[in-house]
């Protein structure tokens, strides 16, 4: 699970220590499965019903799941006195879930909501969430697909010349830096690609312009290269024009771009997915040096549960 470390200008805890935030995340998750696996599994012994063997691959191969799923899901946030999966939550999960593959998913829902409030609150301060979050597809894609080594930067705002600038999506795998955006539509869509300020996309129903995301990326790309330059990172920097559902036909754009559409998008998404390595202290430096020229509107918070920074 991709670990939200910005989310637009909320304050992030991660802000305050990525270098202890990061690997306590990894560490939680697991510590939290495991204690709601092993509730959910005595309840089933008790029950005398077999217990299912444990695999992940139904996160890839079963898409249905998770719109089967969304029904069992509560979509208010957690309580504001809640570090993380809490104890009523656990036994609430373990009632609910009639398979390995429902837990899972329903645990995945948990976390989520626990990862918001960590990409919007600190001990001290916090941010008011939109409601939209906890509904964006689009987020719940890079935090619940990816593997728990990629932080992610959702719609992140940076002060450049104290200006404020809101990017897309970067997204820091233990190698590489990926600044993201989405160009999708209708299913089957087919997006004409150019240097122009707009590109065509073609559908059923006739054509209609969209603004190049390309402009954008190049200057998402700037500003994460001139911020690694300053504080002497190594760190490569890629940038990703992404239709899953669709087709790009890019043969008169930019280069400099990997375009990921439908007859290419397994590949790269199973390359990134497969990348089994730890968080990498460079990565850390580099999310540390972004996070620091990211701009955080927050308030002062009125009430937090006192063992709250114990993780």
């Amino acid at each position: 699970m991709g670990q939200l470390i910005k989310l637009q200008d909320y304050i992030s805890r991660y802000e305050t220590d990525v270098y202890h935030y990061a690997p306590e995340f990894i560490r939680l998750k697991k510590k939290q499965w495991e204690q709601t696996k092993e509730q959910w599994e005595t309840g089933r012994r008790n029950n005398a019903a077999p217990v299912q063997e444990e695999t992940w691959e139904w996160l890839l191969e079963k898409p249905s799941l998770l719109e089967r799923m969304k029904k069992w899901v509560r979509r208010s946030s957690v309580s504001e006195d809640d570090e993380d999966v809490s104890s009523a939550d656990k036994n609430d999960i373990a009632i609910k879930a009639a398979n390995i593959d429902e837990l899972k998913m329903l645990f995945l829902e948990e976390l989520f909501h626990m990862q918001l409030k960590w990409a919007s609150s600190t001990a001290w301060y916090e941010s008011n969430v939109e409601s939209k979050f906890y509904y964006d597809e689009t987020l719940k894609y890079f935090l619940q697909r990816f593997p728990d080594t990629y932080l992610c930067l959702y719609k992140p705002v940076f002060l450049v010349k104290n200006a404020r600038v809101e990017l897309d999506i970067l997204l820091l795998s233990p190698t590489t830096t990926w600044c993201i955006t989405f160009v999708e539509g209708e299913k089957d869509n087919i997006i004409i690609a150019s240097s122009d300020r707009f590109w065509t996309e073609m559908t059923k129903r006739g054509e209609r312009r969209r603004i190049n995301p390309v402009i954008a990326l190049q200057r998402m790309e700037k500003i994460v290269v001139d911020i690694y330059k300053r504080y002497h990172i190594d760190f490569p920097v890629r940038k990703a024009v992404i239709n899953r559902y669709g087709y790009i036909d890019a043969r008169h754009s930019l280069s400099g771009v990997q375009y990921i559409d439908k007859r290419n998008y397994a590949r790269w998404f199973s390359a990134l997915r497969e990348l089994t390595l730890p968080l990498k202290h460079v990565q850390l430096k580099a999310a540390s040096s972004l996070l620091s020229h990211c701009y955080s509107h927050y308030d002062i918070r009125t009430a937090w549960n006192t063992d709250e920074e114990k993780v």
